[in-house]
Parts: structure tokens; C-alpha cells; sequence
């Protein structure tokens, strides 16, 4: 390797390690669910669902305008190969918007504006294929498996045995100011589970595949490349992560047309969060349009209009979409475990590991080999998604 080569290795590796030192400080998860989220559910049900909650959020704990100038100050153009270049200028672009996000929640259509930017809003044709999935029933809620019937403690307890295979280390908290049932926070390598949340056999499985299985994953998996932009993530790799998560829940077979309606809700929300529709109006627009259960309403109106308008949530049926055809296709999954990471920047991923500047990945989703999956429904409504 010549001198001339050496010194612009060095230049990526310095400017790769710089922004990871600022952009660790940035889980937009961490600061976008309310603190007070049980208090506004009771006082929300009470107003005969009119008045909308207000919701507190986390205190920011970084210098925002820091964060941006020392972003936009990373000497990118000594980076000589031209896609690697255009990759660090995305990425750039994207860590600053999500700065933006942060710095905006809570302040309604600001947050709203910057989550459009970061993450877009359904097409027509996204909303169709919601719809088209409404259509079909639903298995029997009485069915053993849907009993709700785990609480926190021995949810922790699953986890850890579920995890024991993988054979990698991780921090498990339990909180009640999260309003998923379960996340991972990738950049403190947490699994953090609501307590508020009461957990049936099923969703365990579910959450297992989708949480450890991908999400828990490709964190450990970034962790091991030269480059550290592996671990916090490629410009819009959250449609490809969350459709691999949803993928995996597929393949494990425990992704019902129960669960592919939650997504498709999901859509439905982030659409009408778009038209302008309040919280209270979404959240009748579920609850009475749709007939889905006050709580379940709740939740997802919840997902999608916390901050201000997150608009995120709409990827997951997306992203499914687009991991599915990929597979169907004949594609190895492996070079998208890699890290957070997209299918767009598949060509980069294959250079930055013939360069030695990546590795392949280490740990391997469990569900992707054994393919367990017989649910010839749940089939018929992914092929037949526009």
C-alpha cells in the first residue's frame, strides 16, 4: 500500500471516528417517548376521547448547534473515492436532520416537517395495500398463545434464554415511559421492555425474532467494522432494519394477518397524520372507522403522533415489502446483518468489505436459516402487496 493510500485511509478512519463520537450521543428513541404516557391514556379515556393528551418529554442532554457545526466541519472532501464520498455526505445530512427531530419534539409541526424530511409519509399506494390488508380475518384472539399473560420479570427471563444461542452480551431495563412493548436503544446495546405490558406466549416469539433476532443483531454486528457507521446506522436504514425485524418474525413463523393488520394501522395513522388529523381524530378514526380496541387504538395513535407527528412508523410495512421480494427473488440476506444498513447502499457495502474497510457479518439471524414459516395466508397478502 503506497503512502498516497495510506494517508487517505487515514482521513476516512479519522473522519468515520469523529462522527461517531457525535453521533452517539443521538437515539432519537431515547427522547421521543413521553414520560407521562399512563397518566394522558387515563385522562384521554375520561374526556370520552376529545381532548388530546399532552405529553412531557425527556430533557435534551447535548449542545445541538455543537453537534451541527462539528458535523458540517468534517473534511469529507479527502475522502477519494467518490461513492465512499457521497456515502459520508448522506450520511452527514441525515445525522443532522435527526438533530433537527430532536431538538423539535414536542413543538408539533416543527417535529412533524423534520420527520418528513428524515423519513417521508405513505404514498397512495402504501395506504391501498393497508387497506388491502384489513380485509382479511383474523386469527382467534382465544387461542392459548394470544393470553396475555407475562408480566416484565418474566419477560426478562424469556429474553435472556432466547438470546442464550446468539452467544453475545447485552443490558436488559424495564421501564413504564416507552410506548412499544419492547426496543432495543442501539447505541447502549439495551433491550428495554414496558413494564406497564402484560405479554402473551406469542409476543414473546414475535419480539424475540424481531428484537434480538435482527434489531440486537446488526447492533453487535456493526460493532465489529473498521468503520463505525456501521453501528449507527446508513442514510434511511430504518425501512430495511425494521423490514428485516418483520421478516424475521415471518420466517420464525409468528407473523399472523393479526399482526400484519397492527402495520397496516400503523400506515393508516401516519396517512392521517398527514391529512392534518389531530390526536383525538385519529385515534376515533381507529377506534370507530376501524373497530379496533380503545387500547390498541391508543397505541399506535400514540406511535405515530408523539413529538409532534412521527412518521416513521409507516416503514415497517414498507420495508417488509421490500425485504420479502428481496428474498423471494433468490438474494442472500447476510450483507443487510451487517449493521444498520440499507438495500440502497448494497453496492457500498460489498466495496467497503473488498477494501478491508468492513467485515462480513458474524452473527447470523436464526429464523433466515431455519425458515419455519406456513402460513399460506400470510403469503398470499406479501405477494399480493402493490
Amino acid at each position: 500500500m503506497d503512502d498516497k493510500t495510506v494517508t487517505e485511509l487515514s482521513d476516512l478512519m479519522r473522519i468515520d471516528a469523529k462522527i461517531d463520537e457525535l453521533v452517539r450521543q443521538i437515539e432519537l428513541l431515547s427522547y421521543v417517548n413521553p414520560i407521562n404516557i399512563e397518566e394522558q391514556r387515563k385522562k384521554f379515556f375520561a374526556s370520552k376521547y376529545l381532548t388530546d393528551p399532552v405529553f412531557e418529554y425527556p430533557e435534551i442532554n447535548f449542545d445541538k448547534f455543537k453537534l451541527h457545526r462539528e458535523l458540517f466541519t468534517q473534511p469529507i472532501e479527502r475522502i477519494e473515492d467518490a461513492n465512499i464520498r457521497k456515502l459520508y455526505e448522506e450520511i452527514i445530512y441525515t445525522y443532522s436532520g435527526l438533530i433537527q427531530c430532536i431538538e423539535t419534539i414536542g413543538s408539533g409541526k416543527k417535529f412533524y416537517y423534520n420527520c418528513l424530511h428524515c423519513f417521508g409519509t405513505p404514498t397512495e399506494k402504501d395506504v391501498e395495500n393497508a387497506k388491502f390488508i384489513l380485509h382479511f380475518e383474523e386469527e382467534d384472539p382465544k387461542e392459548k398463545r394470544f393470553e396475555q399473560k407475562f408480566d416484565a420479570k418474566q419477560t426478562e427471563a424469556f429474553f435472556r434464554e432466547f438470546s442464550r444461542p446468539y452467544d453475545f452480551e447485552y443490558h436488559i431495563d424495564r421501564s413504564r415511559k416507552i410506548s412499544a412493548a419492547a426496543m432495543v436503544l442501539n447505541n447502549i446495546k439495551t433491550l428495554v421492555i414496558n413494564d406497564n405490558h402484560k405479554f402473551s406466549e406469542h409476543e414473546l416469539q414475535v419480539l424475540g425474532n424481531h428484537e434480538i433476532g435482527v434489531h440486537m443483531v446488526t447492533t453487535m454486528n456493526g460493532l465489529l467494522h473498521p468503520l463505525k457507521i456501521f453501528s449507527h446506522g446508513f442514510p434511511g436504514y430504518e425501512e430495511t432494519q425494521e423490514g428485516l425485524a418483520v421478516f424475521a418474525e415471518y420466517m420464525s413463523n409468528n407473523l399472523t394477518v393479526k399482526r400484519l393488520k397492527e402495520l397496516a394501522y400503523r400506515v393508516i395513522a401516519v396517512d392521517s397524520l398527514a391529512k392534518g388529523y389531530d390526536f383525538s381524530k385519529t385515534f376515533r378514526l381507529l377506534h370507530n372507522q376501524f373497530d379496533l380496541d380503545r387500547d390498541s387504538a391508543f397505541n399506535i395513535t400514540l406511535r405515530v403522533h408523539r413529538g409532534g407527528g412521527f412518521t416513521k412508523d409507516y416503514l415497517y410495512l414498507t420495508g417488509l415489502k421490500k425485504v420479502y421480494d428481496y428474498y423471494k427473488s433468490g438474494q442472500d440476506l447476510s450483507l443487510l446483518l451487517t449493521g444498520k444498513v440499507t438495500l440502497e447502499y448494497l453496492p457500498e457495502i460489498k466495496l467497503l468489505i473488498d477494501s478491508d474497510l468492513a467485515v462480513e457479518p458474524v452473527y447470523r439471524t436464526k429464523a433466515y436459516s431455519e425458515n419455519n414459516n406456513t402460513n399460506k395466508t400470510v403469503d398470499f397478502i406479501l405477494n399480493n402487496l402493490n
